[in-house]
């Protein structure tokens, strides 16, 4: 008897399920899909219009020997160059600080009062102003080696970098179940190994994703490299030298009366953004590879 009273309450649970929805749930459905692609795109118009601005002023003087001239050429090949070298510089100082700090903040620091402390200030340093942080590196590192230099520009890039990394790896974290801790636990894993072959593997995309928004942010910044760096319009000496970058020829040439140097910056602005887009799908391929192995 119990039996038939299941059986007729499961097949009048699946005529409800399978039945259509109401008129009024349909409607609803159709116009909350409608607001929400319409949003959608008026967000996506500023950002569309910004791109197309850029492409159709900066693509008609983009010719393949600006990539190996100096600024003083007209070209930016000083410039690319040493937007990469800053980049790398300040990548490898924040990286593995970042992501260490990250995995000691989630998996070792729940309870201790110095990894609150950390969050706290990892947290407020993702909102000081670029310029307060090329100030902080000027004072220390400029007035120290008594010059501008690429390293001085690395060095407030992965100020601005780091924060970023730190509550990225870190929430990236945090995101993997606790069964897969106790699995390992119960393998016989130590704490070290579950958190270095487990833990930290199943969070590589995230830890990734925020490893780019960090290089992302820090190819773009002019203004602690105008403290930092400088500028220069010819190929940097070295990396204790002035150095160009991308971001600063920009804010440089921005307002020059010269057509000519007027046209680079809009050609410049497709050559940065082409290069925030290359390091974007180059990683995005690389999780993709790991994925399917």
């Amino acid at each position: 008897m119990s039996g038939y009273i299941q059986s007729e309450t499961d097949e009048s649970l699946a005529r409800e399920l399978c039945s259509p929805l109401a008129t009024e749930r349909v409607i609803f459905t159709y116009t909350m899909n409608a607001i929400a692609f319409g949003f959608t795109g008026l967000a996506l118009i500023p950002l569309l219009s910004i791109l197309w601005e850029i492409f159709v002023r900066g693509i008609s003087g983009l010719k393949s020997e600006m990539f190996i001239k100096a600024v003083i050429d007209n070209g930016f090949g000083n410039a690319i160059l040493g937007t990469i070298i800053m980049v790398v510089i300040g990548a490898i100082l924040s990286i593995p600080t970042g992501v260490m700090t990250g995995i000691f903040l989630a998996e070792f620091g729940q309870t201790n009062s110095i990894a609150s402390i950390v969050r706290f200030i990892s947290s407020i340093l993702t909102g000081v102003p670029s310029i307060v942080v090329g100030v902080f590196a000027y004072g220390v590192i400029v007035l120290v080696t008594k010059g501008f230099s690429a390293i001085a520009g690395g060095f407030a890039l992965a100020v601005i970098m780091l924060p970023v990394i730190i509550l990225t790896t870190e929430e990236s974290l945090k995101l993997i179940p606790t069964s897969q801790r106790l699995a390992s636990a119960a393998l016989g894993g130590t704490r070290f190994q579950t958190t270095l072959r487990i833990v930290v593997t199943a969070a590589i995309p995230g830890i990734t994703t925020g490893i780019l928004l960090a290089v992302a942010r820090a190819a773009g910044e002019t203004a602690p490299l105008i403290f930092t760096a400088l500028f220069s319009l010819d190929w940097s000496e070295g990396l204790l030298s002035p150095t160009a970058s991308l971001p600063v020829l920009i804010f440089n040439l921005y307002n020059d009366p010269d057509p000519q140097k007027s046209q680079l910056v809009w050609t410049t602005s497709i050559v940065l953004l082409g290069l925030i887009l290359c390091v974007s799908i180059i990683s995005r391929l690389v999780i993709r590879q790991r994925r399917l192995k």
